[in-house]
C-alpha cells in the first residue's frame, strides 16, 4: 500500500541554485503534475472558504496560474496585477524593492471600487515585496484585503513580517531561503 503524497512531494529541490548554499524550490513541478496542481488549487480554495470577498487578485505570472482557478472555483472575479506597461486601460502603479533594484506593479484603476474585499493569491512569499505592493494598491483604491494565500513560503527571508497586518497563509513552509 502506497503512502498518500503531500504537496511538498511535488516540489523539486535543486541544491546550489542560483548560487552555492541555496536550496532552490521549483514550484513548476507542482503545476506540471495534474495531482499536485489539483492539490495546490484545492488547498488555496479551502483557505478562502467562508470568507466574504468579491475578487481574487493574482500577480504576474504564477499568481495568474494559481489565482484564476481559485476565483473560478469560488465564483469570484479575477484581477490582474501586472508588470509595468502591460495593461491597456488607466492604471494605478506601485514601485517596490527587489534584491538588486526596484520593480513596478500595476492594476487597472477601475478594477476595484471603495469597499471591495479581495483575496490575494500568489505562488511564493519570499521577501514580501511584490505582495506588499499589491496591498498598497488595494488600499489606495479603497479596497480591503481579507486574506493573502501562497502555495509556498520561504520563511528564512522574513516576507511575512512585511505583511504582518494581514491574514497570511501558506500551503507549504520551508524554514530556509
Amino acid at each position: 500500500m502506497s503512502e498518500k503524497k503531500k504537496l511538498e512531494d511535488y516540489v523539486t529541490t535543486i541544491p546550489d541554485f542560483p548560487e552555492k548554499g541555496v536550496m532552490f524550490r521549483d514550484i513548476t513541478t507542482i503545476i506540471e503534475d495534474p495531482v499536485g496542481f489539483k492539490m495546490a488549487i484545492d488547498g488555496l480554495v479551502a483557505m478562502c472558504k467562508g470568507l466574504d470577498f468579491k475578487y481574487v487578485i493574482g500577480t504576474e505570472s504564477r499568481g495568474f496560474v494559481f489565482g484564476a482557478p481559485v476565483a473560478y472555483a469560488l465564483g469570484k472575479g479575477f484581477i490582474l496585477a501586472r508588470k509595468k506597461g502591460k495593461l491597456p486601460r488607466a492604471v494605478i502603479s506601485e514601485e517596490y524593492d527587489l534584491e538588486y533594484g526596484t520593480a513596478t506593479l500595476e492594476m487597472h484603476r477601475d478594477s476595484l471600487q471603495p469597499g471591495d474585499k479581495v483575496v490575494i493569491i500568489d505562488d511564493l512569499i519570499a521577501t514580501g515585496g511584490t505582495i506588499g505592493a499589491v496591498t498598497r494598491i488595494v488600499n489606495r483604491l479603497g479596497g480591503k484585503v481579507v486574506k493573502i494565500g501562497f502555495v509556498m513560503e520561504l520563511a528564512g527571508l522574513n516576507g511575512r513580517a512585511k505583511l504582518k497586518d494581514f491574514d497570511v497563509e501558506s500551503l507549504i513552509t520551508y524554514p530556509g531561503k
